[in-house]
């Protein structure tokens, strides 16, 4: 700001009400002191900014890692906070390392210096005092004290078994996800109370934990698939496990849907680019990271706003499934 200054012959105080917006500079001085600006490249510097107003403007969004279900949630956080006035910093600690405890050691980095409030994504933990106003997206263990914003996992998993019981599938395999994540707990609990409804016993051999990700998923997979009886269909629990089992049953020979019916859950775009196209269980991701957003600035604002917000799930059909042969 010095710099600026002394290029443009005014003092400090004139590029501060220039920089901040503030009245008392005339037009001339104004349209010298911005041109000095482009030239040099000035930015204002969130710290400084922070430690003279308490406030910086920008909302965070934390997550362990950038995958595809983050990755939704943010393009609908991005979106939603044009309008709001707030810059928006996504934070990845790197490694992708979701050990309990990592938004603590992320909030303690950016809370009160580079962030007015954040978004959590799949938080571990929220029984710590962030210093910053905070809504979770997904918690591990479902709702509690934090403003939260979630899907309907159960009837959207419910949704899914009834769609391969509708098309005639009775051996039905479940890749779960993690089992500390209220999120998986959900899902299997709608694709049981989905068989039940059918009267359809469960084969307690044809449960398997994936993980939620390709590398953990394709081992369960390939148990499930080589099973002495094996599914005709198979629902798992997120996109990319289920896309794990296409690749697995293609390893062993079967083709979908022709031989075995998949179906996922997420509706990340990895979905609809699959071969084939994965039928799979929309969670409206981007509409909850804007709807996380947009509840984090009435916190932000000292607003009144809903503990809980769960939006609905739909079924997308394309082509992974079909009837038993």
């Amino acid at each position: 700001m010095s710099d600026v200054a002394l290029a443009a012959g005014v003092s400090v105080a004139t590029v501060s009400k220039v920089v901040n917006g503030r009245y008392g500079v005339s037009a001339s001085t104004l349209a010298r002191v911005q041109e000095v600006i482009a030239e040099m490249g000035y930015e204002t510097s969130l710290g400084a900014r922070s430690l003279r107003s308490h406030r910086t403007n920008v909302l965070g969004i934390l997550v362990a890692e950038f995958e595809p279900f983050s990755t939704e949630l943010l393009k609908g956080a991005s979106a939603a906070v044009a309008a709001t006035g707030y810059e928006l910093l996504a934070y990845s600690g790197g490694g992708g390392t979701a050990d309990v405890g990592w938004e603590r050691r992320y909030l303690s980095r950016l809370s009160g210096t580079l962030v007015d409030g954040a978004i959590i994504v799949t938080p571990t933990v929220l029984d710590a005092d962030p210093g910053v106003p905070v809504v979770a997206v997904d918690p591990h263990t479902g709702p509690s004290g934090l403003p939260t914003v979630d899907s309907d996992n159960t009837a959207g998993a419910f949704m899914a078994t009834e769609h391969l019981l509708g098309l005639g599938h009775r051996r039905i395999a479940f890749l779960g996800g993690r089992p500390d994540l209220e999120s998986a707990r959900l899902r299997e609990q709608g694709f049981r109370q989905a068989m039940a409804r059918a009267g359809v016993p469960v084969d307690e051999h044809l449960v398997a934990v994936g993980g939620y990700r390709p590398d953990s998923a394709a081992g369960p997979a390939r148990a499930l698939l080589t099973t002495d009886e094996p599914p005709t269909a198979v629902f798992a629990a997120n996109d990319l496990s289920a896309i794990a089992v296409v690749d697995v049953a293609r390893e062993l020979g079967l083709q979908v849907p022709a031989d075995l019916s998949v179906i996922g859950f997420d509706n990340v775009p990895e979905s609809a680019l699959a071969c084939p196209p994965l039928t799979t269980i929309s969670q409206p991701l981007q509409e909850m990271g804007a709807q996380a957003l947009l509840l984090l600035v009435d916190l932000v604002a000292g607003r009144d706003t809903p503990t809980h917000l769960r939006l609905p799930t739909e079924l997308v059909v394309r082509s992974s499934c079909a009837p038993p042969r």
